[in-house]
């Protein structure tokens, strides 16, 4: 019995495989025997819970030294011992954003995934202009995988690459994100790389469309046919000059050269800006249209003012959004604008407070209201 199981287990396995204590047991349940005691006796045991299965002659000795090629054929079936399976396959498109409007550089990246191509693109622009949702978009247009991955200053090689953690009680490894992608042929999104510190050299082979050596676990990985690699960040990888985005920093050069092109986002265009709020408005299902262009006008002044140097805050298309879902909940327009300005310094929300009621003339700045019902405050009484 002993034989027989060792036979079909080499048959399976390879010989001089290590298995763990519940592959030891499945296999035996899968072949229709009895689960061997014998293999937990110290002569096969190799490590915590793993086992050698034994020679042909019974015994878990030392073979004569294989050639390379031979090694490497053993090292692989111990390898994929150690590696998680079964692991649950996931549906990684993105969900259609409704309401969303293509602008921009829309139609470039969606080029660059539709052609299948490996191709690295580098998306930078303003916060909150919609660098991140409009690639999120394409693949949800296209029926494409795709893999983000919020990058901060404490990401490393285990966080990308994957390490060892604790599945079903066993020490297994477990593929990073980075390699789920390279498997899968899907984009992989490294979302605020610029937060990311030197540790992301550890990407270099990826992002030249080559394998990468999983060193860990003794295993070189290829990329599927549709892999690519997309970044998104506030700056060009070289540091914030001005302060605002305080955390991101001076990427390595040799790692911003693997990227073929850099993508300069902008915030939409007035017309286009509209469509987007509109289409927020919408979908929150409270549409107001003068409101809408109101927003819209206030906002495109204030970028002006910023490129400017007149202000040192500006406005996005997400802050926008911001205060149209304010609207939808409070159904009070000035108490949905106070509201979503109130995150900036007194000086900056009393301007920014000052120039929409000039725009908005519906909306006095200065007059009072009553309670609201449970003691609040209704909106013309939040201090600007």
């Amino acid at each position: 019995m002993k034989q027989k199981f060792v036979d079909h287990a080499s048959e399976r396995f390879g010989i001089g495989a290590i298995l763990s204590r519940s592959e030891i047991n499945e296999f035996a349940d899968e072949i229709g025997m009895s689960r061997p005691s014998w293999f937990k006796k110290e002569k096969y045991r190799v490590g915590s819970g793993k086992y050698k299965l034994p020679s042909d002659s019974g015994e878990a000795t030392p073979q004569p030294t294989p050639m390379l090629s031979e090694q490497v054929q053993q090292n692989n079936n111990s390898t994929l011992n150690l590696i998680a399976t079964n692991m649950e396959v996931q549906n990684l498109v993105p969900s259609k954003f409704e309401g969303f409007v293509p602008w921009g550089h829309f139609n470039t990246i969606k080029s660059v995934v539709k052609s299948g191509m490996f191709y690295p693109v580098f998306v930078t622009g303003l916060s909150g202009n919609g660098k991140t949702l409009m690639i999120e978009q394409i693949h949800a247009n296209l029926k494409k995988d795709l893999i983000r991955v919020n990058i901060t200053i404490e990401t490393d090689e285990d966080d990308l690459l994957g390490g060892f953690r604790l599945v079903n009680g066993e020490t297994k490894f477990v593929p990073g994100p980075v390699i789920e992608a390279m498997e899968r042929g899907c984009t992989l999104l490294l979302d605020e790389c610029d937060l990311g510190s030197n540790k992301l050299m550890c990407l270099q082979p990826v992002l030249e469309g080559k394998g990468v050596y999983l060193k860990k676990v003794n295993k070189w990985v290829t990329p599927k046919e549709g892999f690519n690699v997309m970044a998104t960040a506030n700056t060009k990888g070289k540091g914030s000059d001005d302060g605002r985005f305080i955390g991101t920093n001076i990427l390595n050069e040799a790692f911003l050269e693997r990227f073929a092109i850099t993508i300069e986002q902008p915030y939409a265009n007035p017309s286009t800006e509209t469509k987007i709020i509109l289409g927020a408005m919408e979908k929150y299902g409270l549409v107001d249209n003068e409101f809408a262009k109101n927003l819209v006008t206030w906002a495109e002044i204030i970028r002006k003012l910023f490129s400017e140097g007149g202000v040192d805050e500006v406005i996005s298309t997400r802050r926008l959004d911001h205060i149209v879902k304010a609207y939808t909940i409070f159904h009070d327009k000035k108490k949905a604008v106070e509201l979503c300005i109130s995150r900036f310094d007194e000086d900056t929300k009393y301007s920014f407070w000052e120039l929409y009621s000039n725009i908005d003339a519906g909306i006095n700045p200065l007059e009072n209201s009553d309670e609201g019902e449970g003691g609040d405050q209704t909106s013309s009484d939040v201090q600007i």
